[in-house]
């Protein structure tokens, strides 16, 4: 059986022979699952929404108040506070709207071989991230459903995280960790992950490679599970 190396890098996908690919499946590779984010998880955990709602809220009252306070009338304090709701629905609807696009433009992909992040709104481009490249792999699960699986390069193996954002950590701007994110299915693409780091291990051809990536394989799928 052929076993042929895919580098890790990162392709436009102006013509896509396989949705979500930069390029047919080589011999040996299978295409194990395919998904895409949710807008309003992006919306909430990447770009913050609710929080920066409930700051133009916070100033809107505190305006409001402010002007109340000052002696103008309840009516016009009540429409100073309105007008800054609606400077707030600016930037909100804005990023609202990136969210929508940024699920609309996304696919990941898991194979038998690697993970691939399709990505990018202004600039598309798709992320490959062999199995090899992938040190350890966590599943965080969220109270609407959803989840996000999150991945950790082995060292020097590395993405800008402006290239990943919104599907990186946000937390990991240094080391930037690739996520797949507001997953509405993430229980069972952790497992078909999970699996399939299991057997990438099982043909490894080096004896102490396949050891390590074993144990690495045992990591991912006990954050996994």
């Amino acid at each position: 059986m052929s076993h042929k190396h895919t580098p890790p890098g990162i392709f436009e996908h102006d013509n896509e022979p396989v949705p979500g690919l930069p390029g047919a499946l080589p011999e040996g590779e299978t295409l194990l699952w395919q998904g895409r984010p949710g807008w309003a998880g992006i919306a909430r955990r990447a770009l913050h929404l609710r929080g920066l709602a409930l700051y133009f809220v916070a100033l809107a009252v505190l305006r409001g108040t402010f002007m109340a306070a000052s002696g103008v009338e309840t009516g016009e304090a009540i429409q100073g506070g309105a007008l800054m709701l609606l400077v707030g629905a600016v930037p909100i609807g804005l990023l609202a709207g990136f969210a929508v696009l940024a699920q609309r433009t996304t696919i990941y992909t898991i194979t038998n071989r690697r993970i691939v992040l399709r990505i990018g709104v202004a600039l598309p481009m798709t992320i490959n991230l062999p199995f090899a490249v992938i040190e350890n792999a966590g599943l965080a699960r969220h109270a609407d459903g959803t989840g996000d699986i999150t991945l950790r390069l082995s060292k020097p193996h590395r993405v800008a995280w402006l290239a990943l954002w919104p599907h990186a950590r946000n937390s990991r701007i240094q080391h930037p960790e690739p996520v797949l994110r507001a997953l509405p299915d993430a229980e069972a693409a952790a497992q078909i992950l999970a699996r399939a780091l299991a057997a990438h291990a099982e043909v490894a051809v080096q004896p102490i490679a396949a050891r390590a990536t074993d144990a690495v394989v045992r990591g991912a799928a006990a954050a996994l599970a």
